[in-house]
């Protein structure tokens, strides 16, 4: 039975997840507070963590960090972090505080299922969404 910790302040983001991931068979653990992940996570051992990177005084990054310091000395198992983030400038942070996925709000559960059932698979998930498209620009006429 997979154990999954659900971390945010605002009510509707907790519900919103825990109405995707909360089927037969899987536990979640909702936390109010970055201060309550890691000891949800040393208390529960939970095969995931999703984390909303906006949370009052330790939002996402900060709990990512902090649960990988923890685990990097034995105080914490590893587990993998789902980062739930507001725009698409903030997986530059995602990246940084390396967390194993990320996904851009707003939220819909074809992709909240994805990147769950991918991060409790042990793989990643990066969330494509509202990604700037590209554009070529052809070279300047006259060689230079």
């Amino acid at each position: 039975m997979p154990i999954i910790v659900v971390a945010a302040d605002a009510p509707s983001v907790r519900a919103e997840v825990r109405a995707v991931v909360g089927e037969p068979g899987t536990e979640v653990i909702e936390v109010r507070s970055g201060e309550q992940v890691a000891v949800a996570v040393a208390e529960h051992h939970p095969d995931l963590v999703v984390v909303d990177l906006q949370m009052g005084n330790m939002g996402g990054m900060a709990v990512c960090l902090d649960i990988r310091l923890e685990a990097s000395y034995g105080k914490l198992p590893p587990v993998p972090v789902l980062m739930l983030l507001d725009r698409r400038a903030d997986v530059f942070l995602a990246k940084r505080s390396s967390a194993e996925g990320w996904l851009v709000k707003p939220l819909d559960p074809i992709r909240i299922r994805r990147a769950t059932a991918a991060l409790l698979a042990g793989g990643h998930f990066h969330d494509e969404s509202y990604q700037p498209v590209p554009v070529l620009v052809p070279p300047a006429a006259g060689g230079g």
